[in-house]
């Protein structure tokens, strides 16, 4: 059997194309479309291991124009070498034609639609959304949140609380760039009472945030995303429980938000965002906490927006074979 390409392969997309394809408020703007869309379908992720404590990915989705997968792996043992934590492609097709249609950067699709849904979460739920915001965790996922916050709901205040000292000047600085003043601060818990905004970004190896937040306050949690991981304190999420709203981003999250499950809480019957964003209106008294264990629809809708912007638009630079 013989096969023949009746078109073009597509060249791949580097970070900086996939990045472009991306704005912050057209990609929660998709990212609210796609669960509105009754065609989505996606299963449950893979999840291989991988020697040294590395992890494979494999995640697809698919809706009535589009198919995609997202293959990446997480090497936590690459932190500090130079060499990225989460590498790999995302790959988008036409299901009408089966064709190959975008090769994405995979590093910058996780971290710009998990930032991307944290601010969906709070330009909806948020009762604050100006801020001042605290960023605990001053990696990718804490410049991707910056960046997002900022661009998406005028934050024009950032406090920054890493382990790192020279991360979290750097990410000051870029706060700076964009228009915000910005300072560190050595003690997240120290920050929590001056802060209505809150994202909490990091590698969640162990808690890092247990001051109870204030009753105005939105905490987007993205760090964790297994049962044995967590950087939220147990107190810290039954105070929510107790005194505000919880609320995670897909049903996935139901077994595997660690902050959640172990600090005791029922997280089956926590509202998704679907859920949260149908019943449209904010919660009406006390603080939120959003938590987020990533989702392969996130996925989808960053391709899908890609797939538009690319080929409604300019066509966005390819990167050198």
């Amino acid at each position: 059997m013989s096969f023949t390409s009746l078109s073009p392969a597509p060249g791949t997309l580097d970070a900086a194309a996939t990045a472009a394809c991306l704005p912050w408020d057209a990609l929660a703007t998709e990212i609210a479309a796609l669960l509105r869309d009754s065609t989505v379908s996606v299963p449950a992720r893979t999840v291989l291991p991988l020697p040294q404590g590395g992890s494979l990915f494999v995640m697809p989705a698919t809706d009535s124009r589009v198919a995609m997968a997202k293959l990446i792996t997480l090497t936590p043992a690459n932190t500090g070498t130079g060499r990225p934590a989460i590498q790999g492609d995302v790959v988008v097709f036409d299901v009408t034609t089966g064709e190959r249609r975008l090769v994405l950067d995979g590093p910058t699709i996780t971290a710009r639609r998990t930032a991307a849904v944290s601010l969906l979460a709070a330009q909806h739920l948020a009762p604050q959304p100006r801020g001042p915001l605290l960023i605990v965790g001053a990696g990718v996922q804490g410049l991707a949140h910056l960046e997002a916050f900022v661009q998406g709901l005028g934050v024009r205040d950032v406090w920054v609380a890493s382990r790192s000292a020279a991360s979290a000047e750097a990410l000051v600085l870029r706060a700076q760039a964009l228009g915000a003043q910005a300072r560190t601060v050595a003690d997240a818990d120290a920050a929590v009472p001056h802060c209505p905004l809150i994202a909490v970004c990091t590698p969640a190896h162990s808690v890092v945030l247990s001051a109870p937040p204030r009753p105005d306050a939105f905490v987007a949690a993205v760090g964790a995303f297994t049962p044995a991981m967590a950087e939220l304190a147990p107190a810290f999420c039954r105070h929510v429980a107790a005194h505000g709203h919880i609320v995670v981003d897909s049903e996935d999250a139901r077994h595997e938000a660690g902050d959640l499950l172990q600090a005791g809480l029922d997280v089956g019957m926590l509202p998704t965002l679907r859920e949260a964003l149908q019943r449209q209106r904010a919660p009406s008294a006390g603080p939120v906490l959003f938590k987020s264990c990533g989702w392969a629809g996130w996925d989808l809708a960053a391709a899908r927006l890609a797939m538009r912007l690319g080929t409604e638009g300019a066509p966005p630079t390819q990167a050198t074979p």
